[in-house]
C-alpha cells in the first residue's frame, strides 16, 4: 500500500507537501531563535545551550535536538527525492518541447528546481560551517555560537552564500506553500487569493528575518 502511494504522482506530491510544511515550521522557529542574536551574546548563547537541554530530565542531553535533526533529514531527503522523481517523470512524459509555453508555469518550475538545488548545497555548507566547524573561518569555537556567527558573516563569501540562499528560500516558500495547499486539498477558487497572500507574507517575513542577521553583522549592529 505504501509503495503504491509512493509510486503515484499524487503520492509523491503529498510527500513533498507534508515534508515541505514540516520544514516550514522548523524555519519559522529557527528564524525566531536567530533573532535572539540582537539581544547580545549572553542571550544567544543561552538559547543555543537551552536547545541542547530541551526535554531534560526526561530526555538526555541533546536527545531532543537529535530527534529534531533526524526528522529534518528525513523531511529533506523525502522532499528532494520526490521532487527529483516527479521532475524526471515530467520530462519522460514530454519528450519534445512544447512550441508554446506558459511563461508563468515555466518560471515557477525553474524557480523551484534551481531554488531546491541552491538550498540543498546551502544546507551542506551551513552544517559544515556552524555545526561541525569544518569550513568555519577563524577557528570554530564549540559552545560559542554567537562568536561563530560573527565570524561567518564577517567574510564576504559567508554573506554572499547566505544572502543568495535566503533569497532562493523566499521564492521557494512563495511557490511551495501555495502548491502544498493545492495538493493537500486546502485550495479552492474562494481561498486561492488568501493562500497566495499568506504564501507571500511567509516568504517575505522569513527572508527578511534570516537576512537581518548578516545585515546586522555587516552594519555593526551585531558585533
Amino acid at each position: 500500500m505504501t509503495r503504491t502511494v509512493w509510486d503515484s504522482s499524487v503520492g509523491k506530491k503529498t510527500v513533498m507537501a507534508v515534508s515541505g510544511l514540516i520544514m516550514l515550521l522548523y524555519l519559522v522557529v529557527h528564524m525566531l531563535g536567530n533573532l535572539k542574536i540582537f539581544f547580545g551574546p549572553g542571550e544567544f548563547n543561552h538559547y543555543a545551550h537551552w536547545l541542547r537541554t530541551l526535554g531534560e530530565p526526561f530526555l538526555h542531553y541533546e536527545w531532543a535536538l537529535w530527534i529534531i535533526r533526524v526528522v529534518l533529514v528525513v523531511a529533506v531527503v523525502a522532499h528532494a527525492t520526490a521532487a527529483y522523481q516527479l521532475s524526471r517523470r515530467d520530462i519522460r512524459a514530454r519528450p519534445s518541447k512544447y512550441v508554446h509555453k506558459k511563461a508563468r508555469a515555466s518560471y515557477a518550475t525553474r524557480t523551484m528546481r534551481w531554488g531546491g538545488i541552491i538550498l540543498g548545497l546551502f544546507i551542506v555548507w551551513h552544517i559544515l560551517d556552524l555545526t561541525t566547524g569544518t569550513v568555519h573561518p577563524d577557528g570554530f569555537q564549540s559552545g560559542h555560537p554567537y562568536q561563530n556567527v560573527i565570524d561567518t558573516f564577517s567574510t564576504w563569501y559567508g554573506d554572499t552564500i547566505y544572502i543568495v540562499a535566503m533569497l532562493a528560500l523566499g521564492l521557494h516558500i512563495r511557490h511551495g506553500f501555495w502548491s502544498a495547499a493545492q495538493t493537500l486539498g486546502a485550495g479552492s477558487r474562494s481561498r486561492d487569493r488568501a493562500l497566495k497572500t499568506i504564501a507571500n507574507a511567509l516568504a517575505l517575513v522569513l527572508t527578511a528575518g534570516f537576512l537581518s542577521v548578516p545585515v546586522g553583522v555587516m552594519t555593526g549592529l551585531v558585533s
